[in-house]
C-alpha cells in the first residue's frame, strides 16, 4: 500500500485534484469527497499506465503540512 500526497483546489464551478508525486495525474469532482474518490481512481489508472509501459512507478515523496501566517 503506498500513500500519495494529493492537493484538492477550489475551482470556479468545481474542485480539482493533483498528486504532486505522479506529475499529470489530475481529477475533479463537485464535491470534495467526489474529488477525492475520483483520484484515487485517476491514481490507480496512472499507475497501472506506467507499469504497462514498463516505467518506474515514483515512490510518495511530498510531505504535506500547514503554516499558520498573521490574517
Amino acid at each position: 500500500m503506498r500513500r500519495y500526497a494529493i492537493v484538492v483546489e477550489k475551482a470556479k464551478s468545481n474542485y480539482a485534484a493533483y498528486v504532486p508525486d505522479l506529475p499529470g495525474c489530475v481529477a475533479t469532482g463537485a464535491t470534495v469527497e467526489e474529488t477525492e474518490r475520483r483520484v484515487r481512481e485517476a491514481i490507480k489508472v496512472h499507475i497501472e499506465g506506467l507499469r504497462e509501459d514498463g516505467l518506474p512507478v515514483p515512490e510518495p515523496s511530498s510531505v504535506v503540512d500547514y503554516v499558520e501566517v498573521p490574517a
